[in-house]
């Protein structure tokens, strides 16, 4: 049976009542900072109840989430964090950006909000991180949500290795990260001409006001070893917590992200998978109300997942879908 699934009565419902309010509760997500390892994290919060962390990828920050979040906030106490080089949080050029540098953020600013456990929703780079993150430290997330997201070694196409190449490069991780290439980016990730206005627009280059910050931007998306992926692959099946994965067909930017949602499918069985047409990569620009209603009814119905340490065997946990 498949796990392909159209939003519920519960989603469809969700759904109309945000788009009633979507234009009332776009501003009622504002930046807030805390301090982590002598560092500046900042984060959007909105609602109250069972905690939820957003984390967004590159070159986004918690902005990608600003339309999401009330939807999700009526029932629920909604997180979006600024990792660390991005957005309005600290952005370091003498540190490398690799996974355990990332968890540690994440670990650190949960710990300075007080906050013991989450559900968590991912998106890009956010992806293998908050899924490395669910491995090292399970008893803190409760249930895992995967958007347009890279966790195997075989989903780093050959553009996207270029891509990485270039961030590398002196002169090239320049042109990369000027404010017309990362709009170029932006266009490039959304299905729908519409999505990308000024705001959109501004949401990502702003944050980035020196030289130091692009080059802080380029080392987040370049710094990741393959090797960590590899690990991230012989993991997966380990994971028994309650998944959703929800993602835009569209995307140009992850073109294998078909084949990413299959592989994903045999190492978590479990795994419910809502498939997007029309959307793209930045699925919460392309169509911010139906993502938010779908991870809202996702999140109330979830209990704490367990984890277990036994390395799987090959194929293990496949399932004709």
């Amino acid at each position: 049976m498949s796990h392909q699934q159209q939003p519920g009565l519960k989603a469809r419902i969700i759904l109309g009542a945000a788009r009633r309010r979507s234009n009332r509760r776009r501003s009622e997500t504002v930046l807030n900072t805390v301090r982590v390892d002598e560092r500046t994290l900042a984060y959007r919060e909105v609602g109250s109840g069972p905690e939820v962390l957003l984390l967004h990828g590159w070159p986004t920050s918690s902005f990608l989430w600003r339309r999401v979040m009330p939807v999700i906030a009526r029932e629920r106490r909604v997180l979006a964090l600024d990792l660390p080089g991005f957005g309005a949080s600290d952005k370091p050029t003498d540190v490398t950006y690799h996974l355990p540098f990332f968890t540690a953020a994440v670990g650190g600013f949960l710990n300075a909000r007080g906050i013991e456990r989450v559900d968590l929703a991912v998106h890009d780079l956010g992806g293998p991180i908050g899924v490395r993150f669910a491995l090292d430290d399970p008893d803190r997330v409760r249930s895992l949500a995967l958007l347009n997201t890279l966790l195997y070694p075989e989903d780093m196409t050959r553009p996207l290795r270029k891509f990485a190449d270039g961030l590398r490069t002196p002169g090239k991780r320049e042109r990369l990260t000027s404010d017309a290439a990362l709009e170029v980016a932006l266009r490039f990730g959304t299905a729908d001409e519409s999505s990308v206005t000024e705001e959109a627009i501004a949401g990502i280059v702003e944050p980035l006001r020196s030289d130091a910050d692009r080059l802080a931007l380029a080392k987040a998306g370049s710094d990741i070893p393959d090797a960590a992926f590899a690990e991230l692959a012989r993991e997966l099946p380990c994971l028994t917590l309650p998944v959703r994965v929800i993602y835009g067909q569209e995307d140009r930017i992850l073109r294998a992200i078909a084949e990413t949602v299959t592989r994903i499918r045999r190492d978590l069985p479990q795994a419910e998978v809502t498939a997007l047409p029309g959307r793209g990569h930045f699925l919460q620009e392309d169509d911010p109300d139906r993502v938010g209603a779908l991870l809202a009814e996702f999140f109330p119905r979830q209990s704490r997942g367990v984890l277990t340490r036994p390395t799987p065997s090959p194929g293990a946990g496949a399932r004709s879908v």
